[in-house]
């Protein structure tokens, strides 16, 4: 079972200000991210698309809610991390929740022995 550690991001989703179907580079935890909106719902990936390092704060969601590299326009299920398009690549995927008292998204915690 995977073990979370959640790291506030902000008091509302309005706050974030991120634009359906638009993505939007954030720092969280010490790390990069990326976060993107498809149907009023948030979802934060990796910063850099694993192919060839494009930001993915500059692609976008298509209309079927796979976020788009904008480098050579490889698209990725922001549920799953899955490679859509065919090239069999993965990105990174952080869980969001949002709670009474905000936003909060889950880097997951690893200790030196996986346990």
């Amino acid at each position: 079972m995977k073990k979370f550690k959640w790291y506030k991001i902000a008091e509302t989703k309005a706050e974030l200000m991120v634009e359906e179907k638009y993505a939007k580079g954030i720092e969280a935890g010490g790390k990069k991210m990326c976060l993107a909106k498809y149907n009023d719902q948030l979802f934060a990936c990796a910063s850099k698309c694993p192919h060839a390092g494009g930001l993915m704060e500059e692609g976008w969601v298509d209309s079927t809610g796979n976020i788009v590299c904008p480098l050579h326009r490889y698209k990725f299920s922001l549920e799953k991390g899955r490679n859509v398009s065919g090239e069999g690549y993965y990105l990174k995927t952080f869980p969001i929740e949002e709670r009474p008292d905000g936003v909060y998204v889950g880097i997951e915690s690893t200790s030196f022995f996986g346990w």
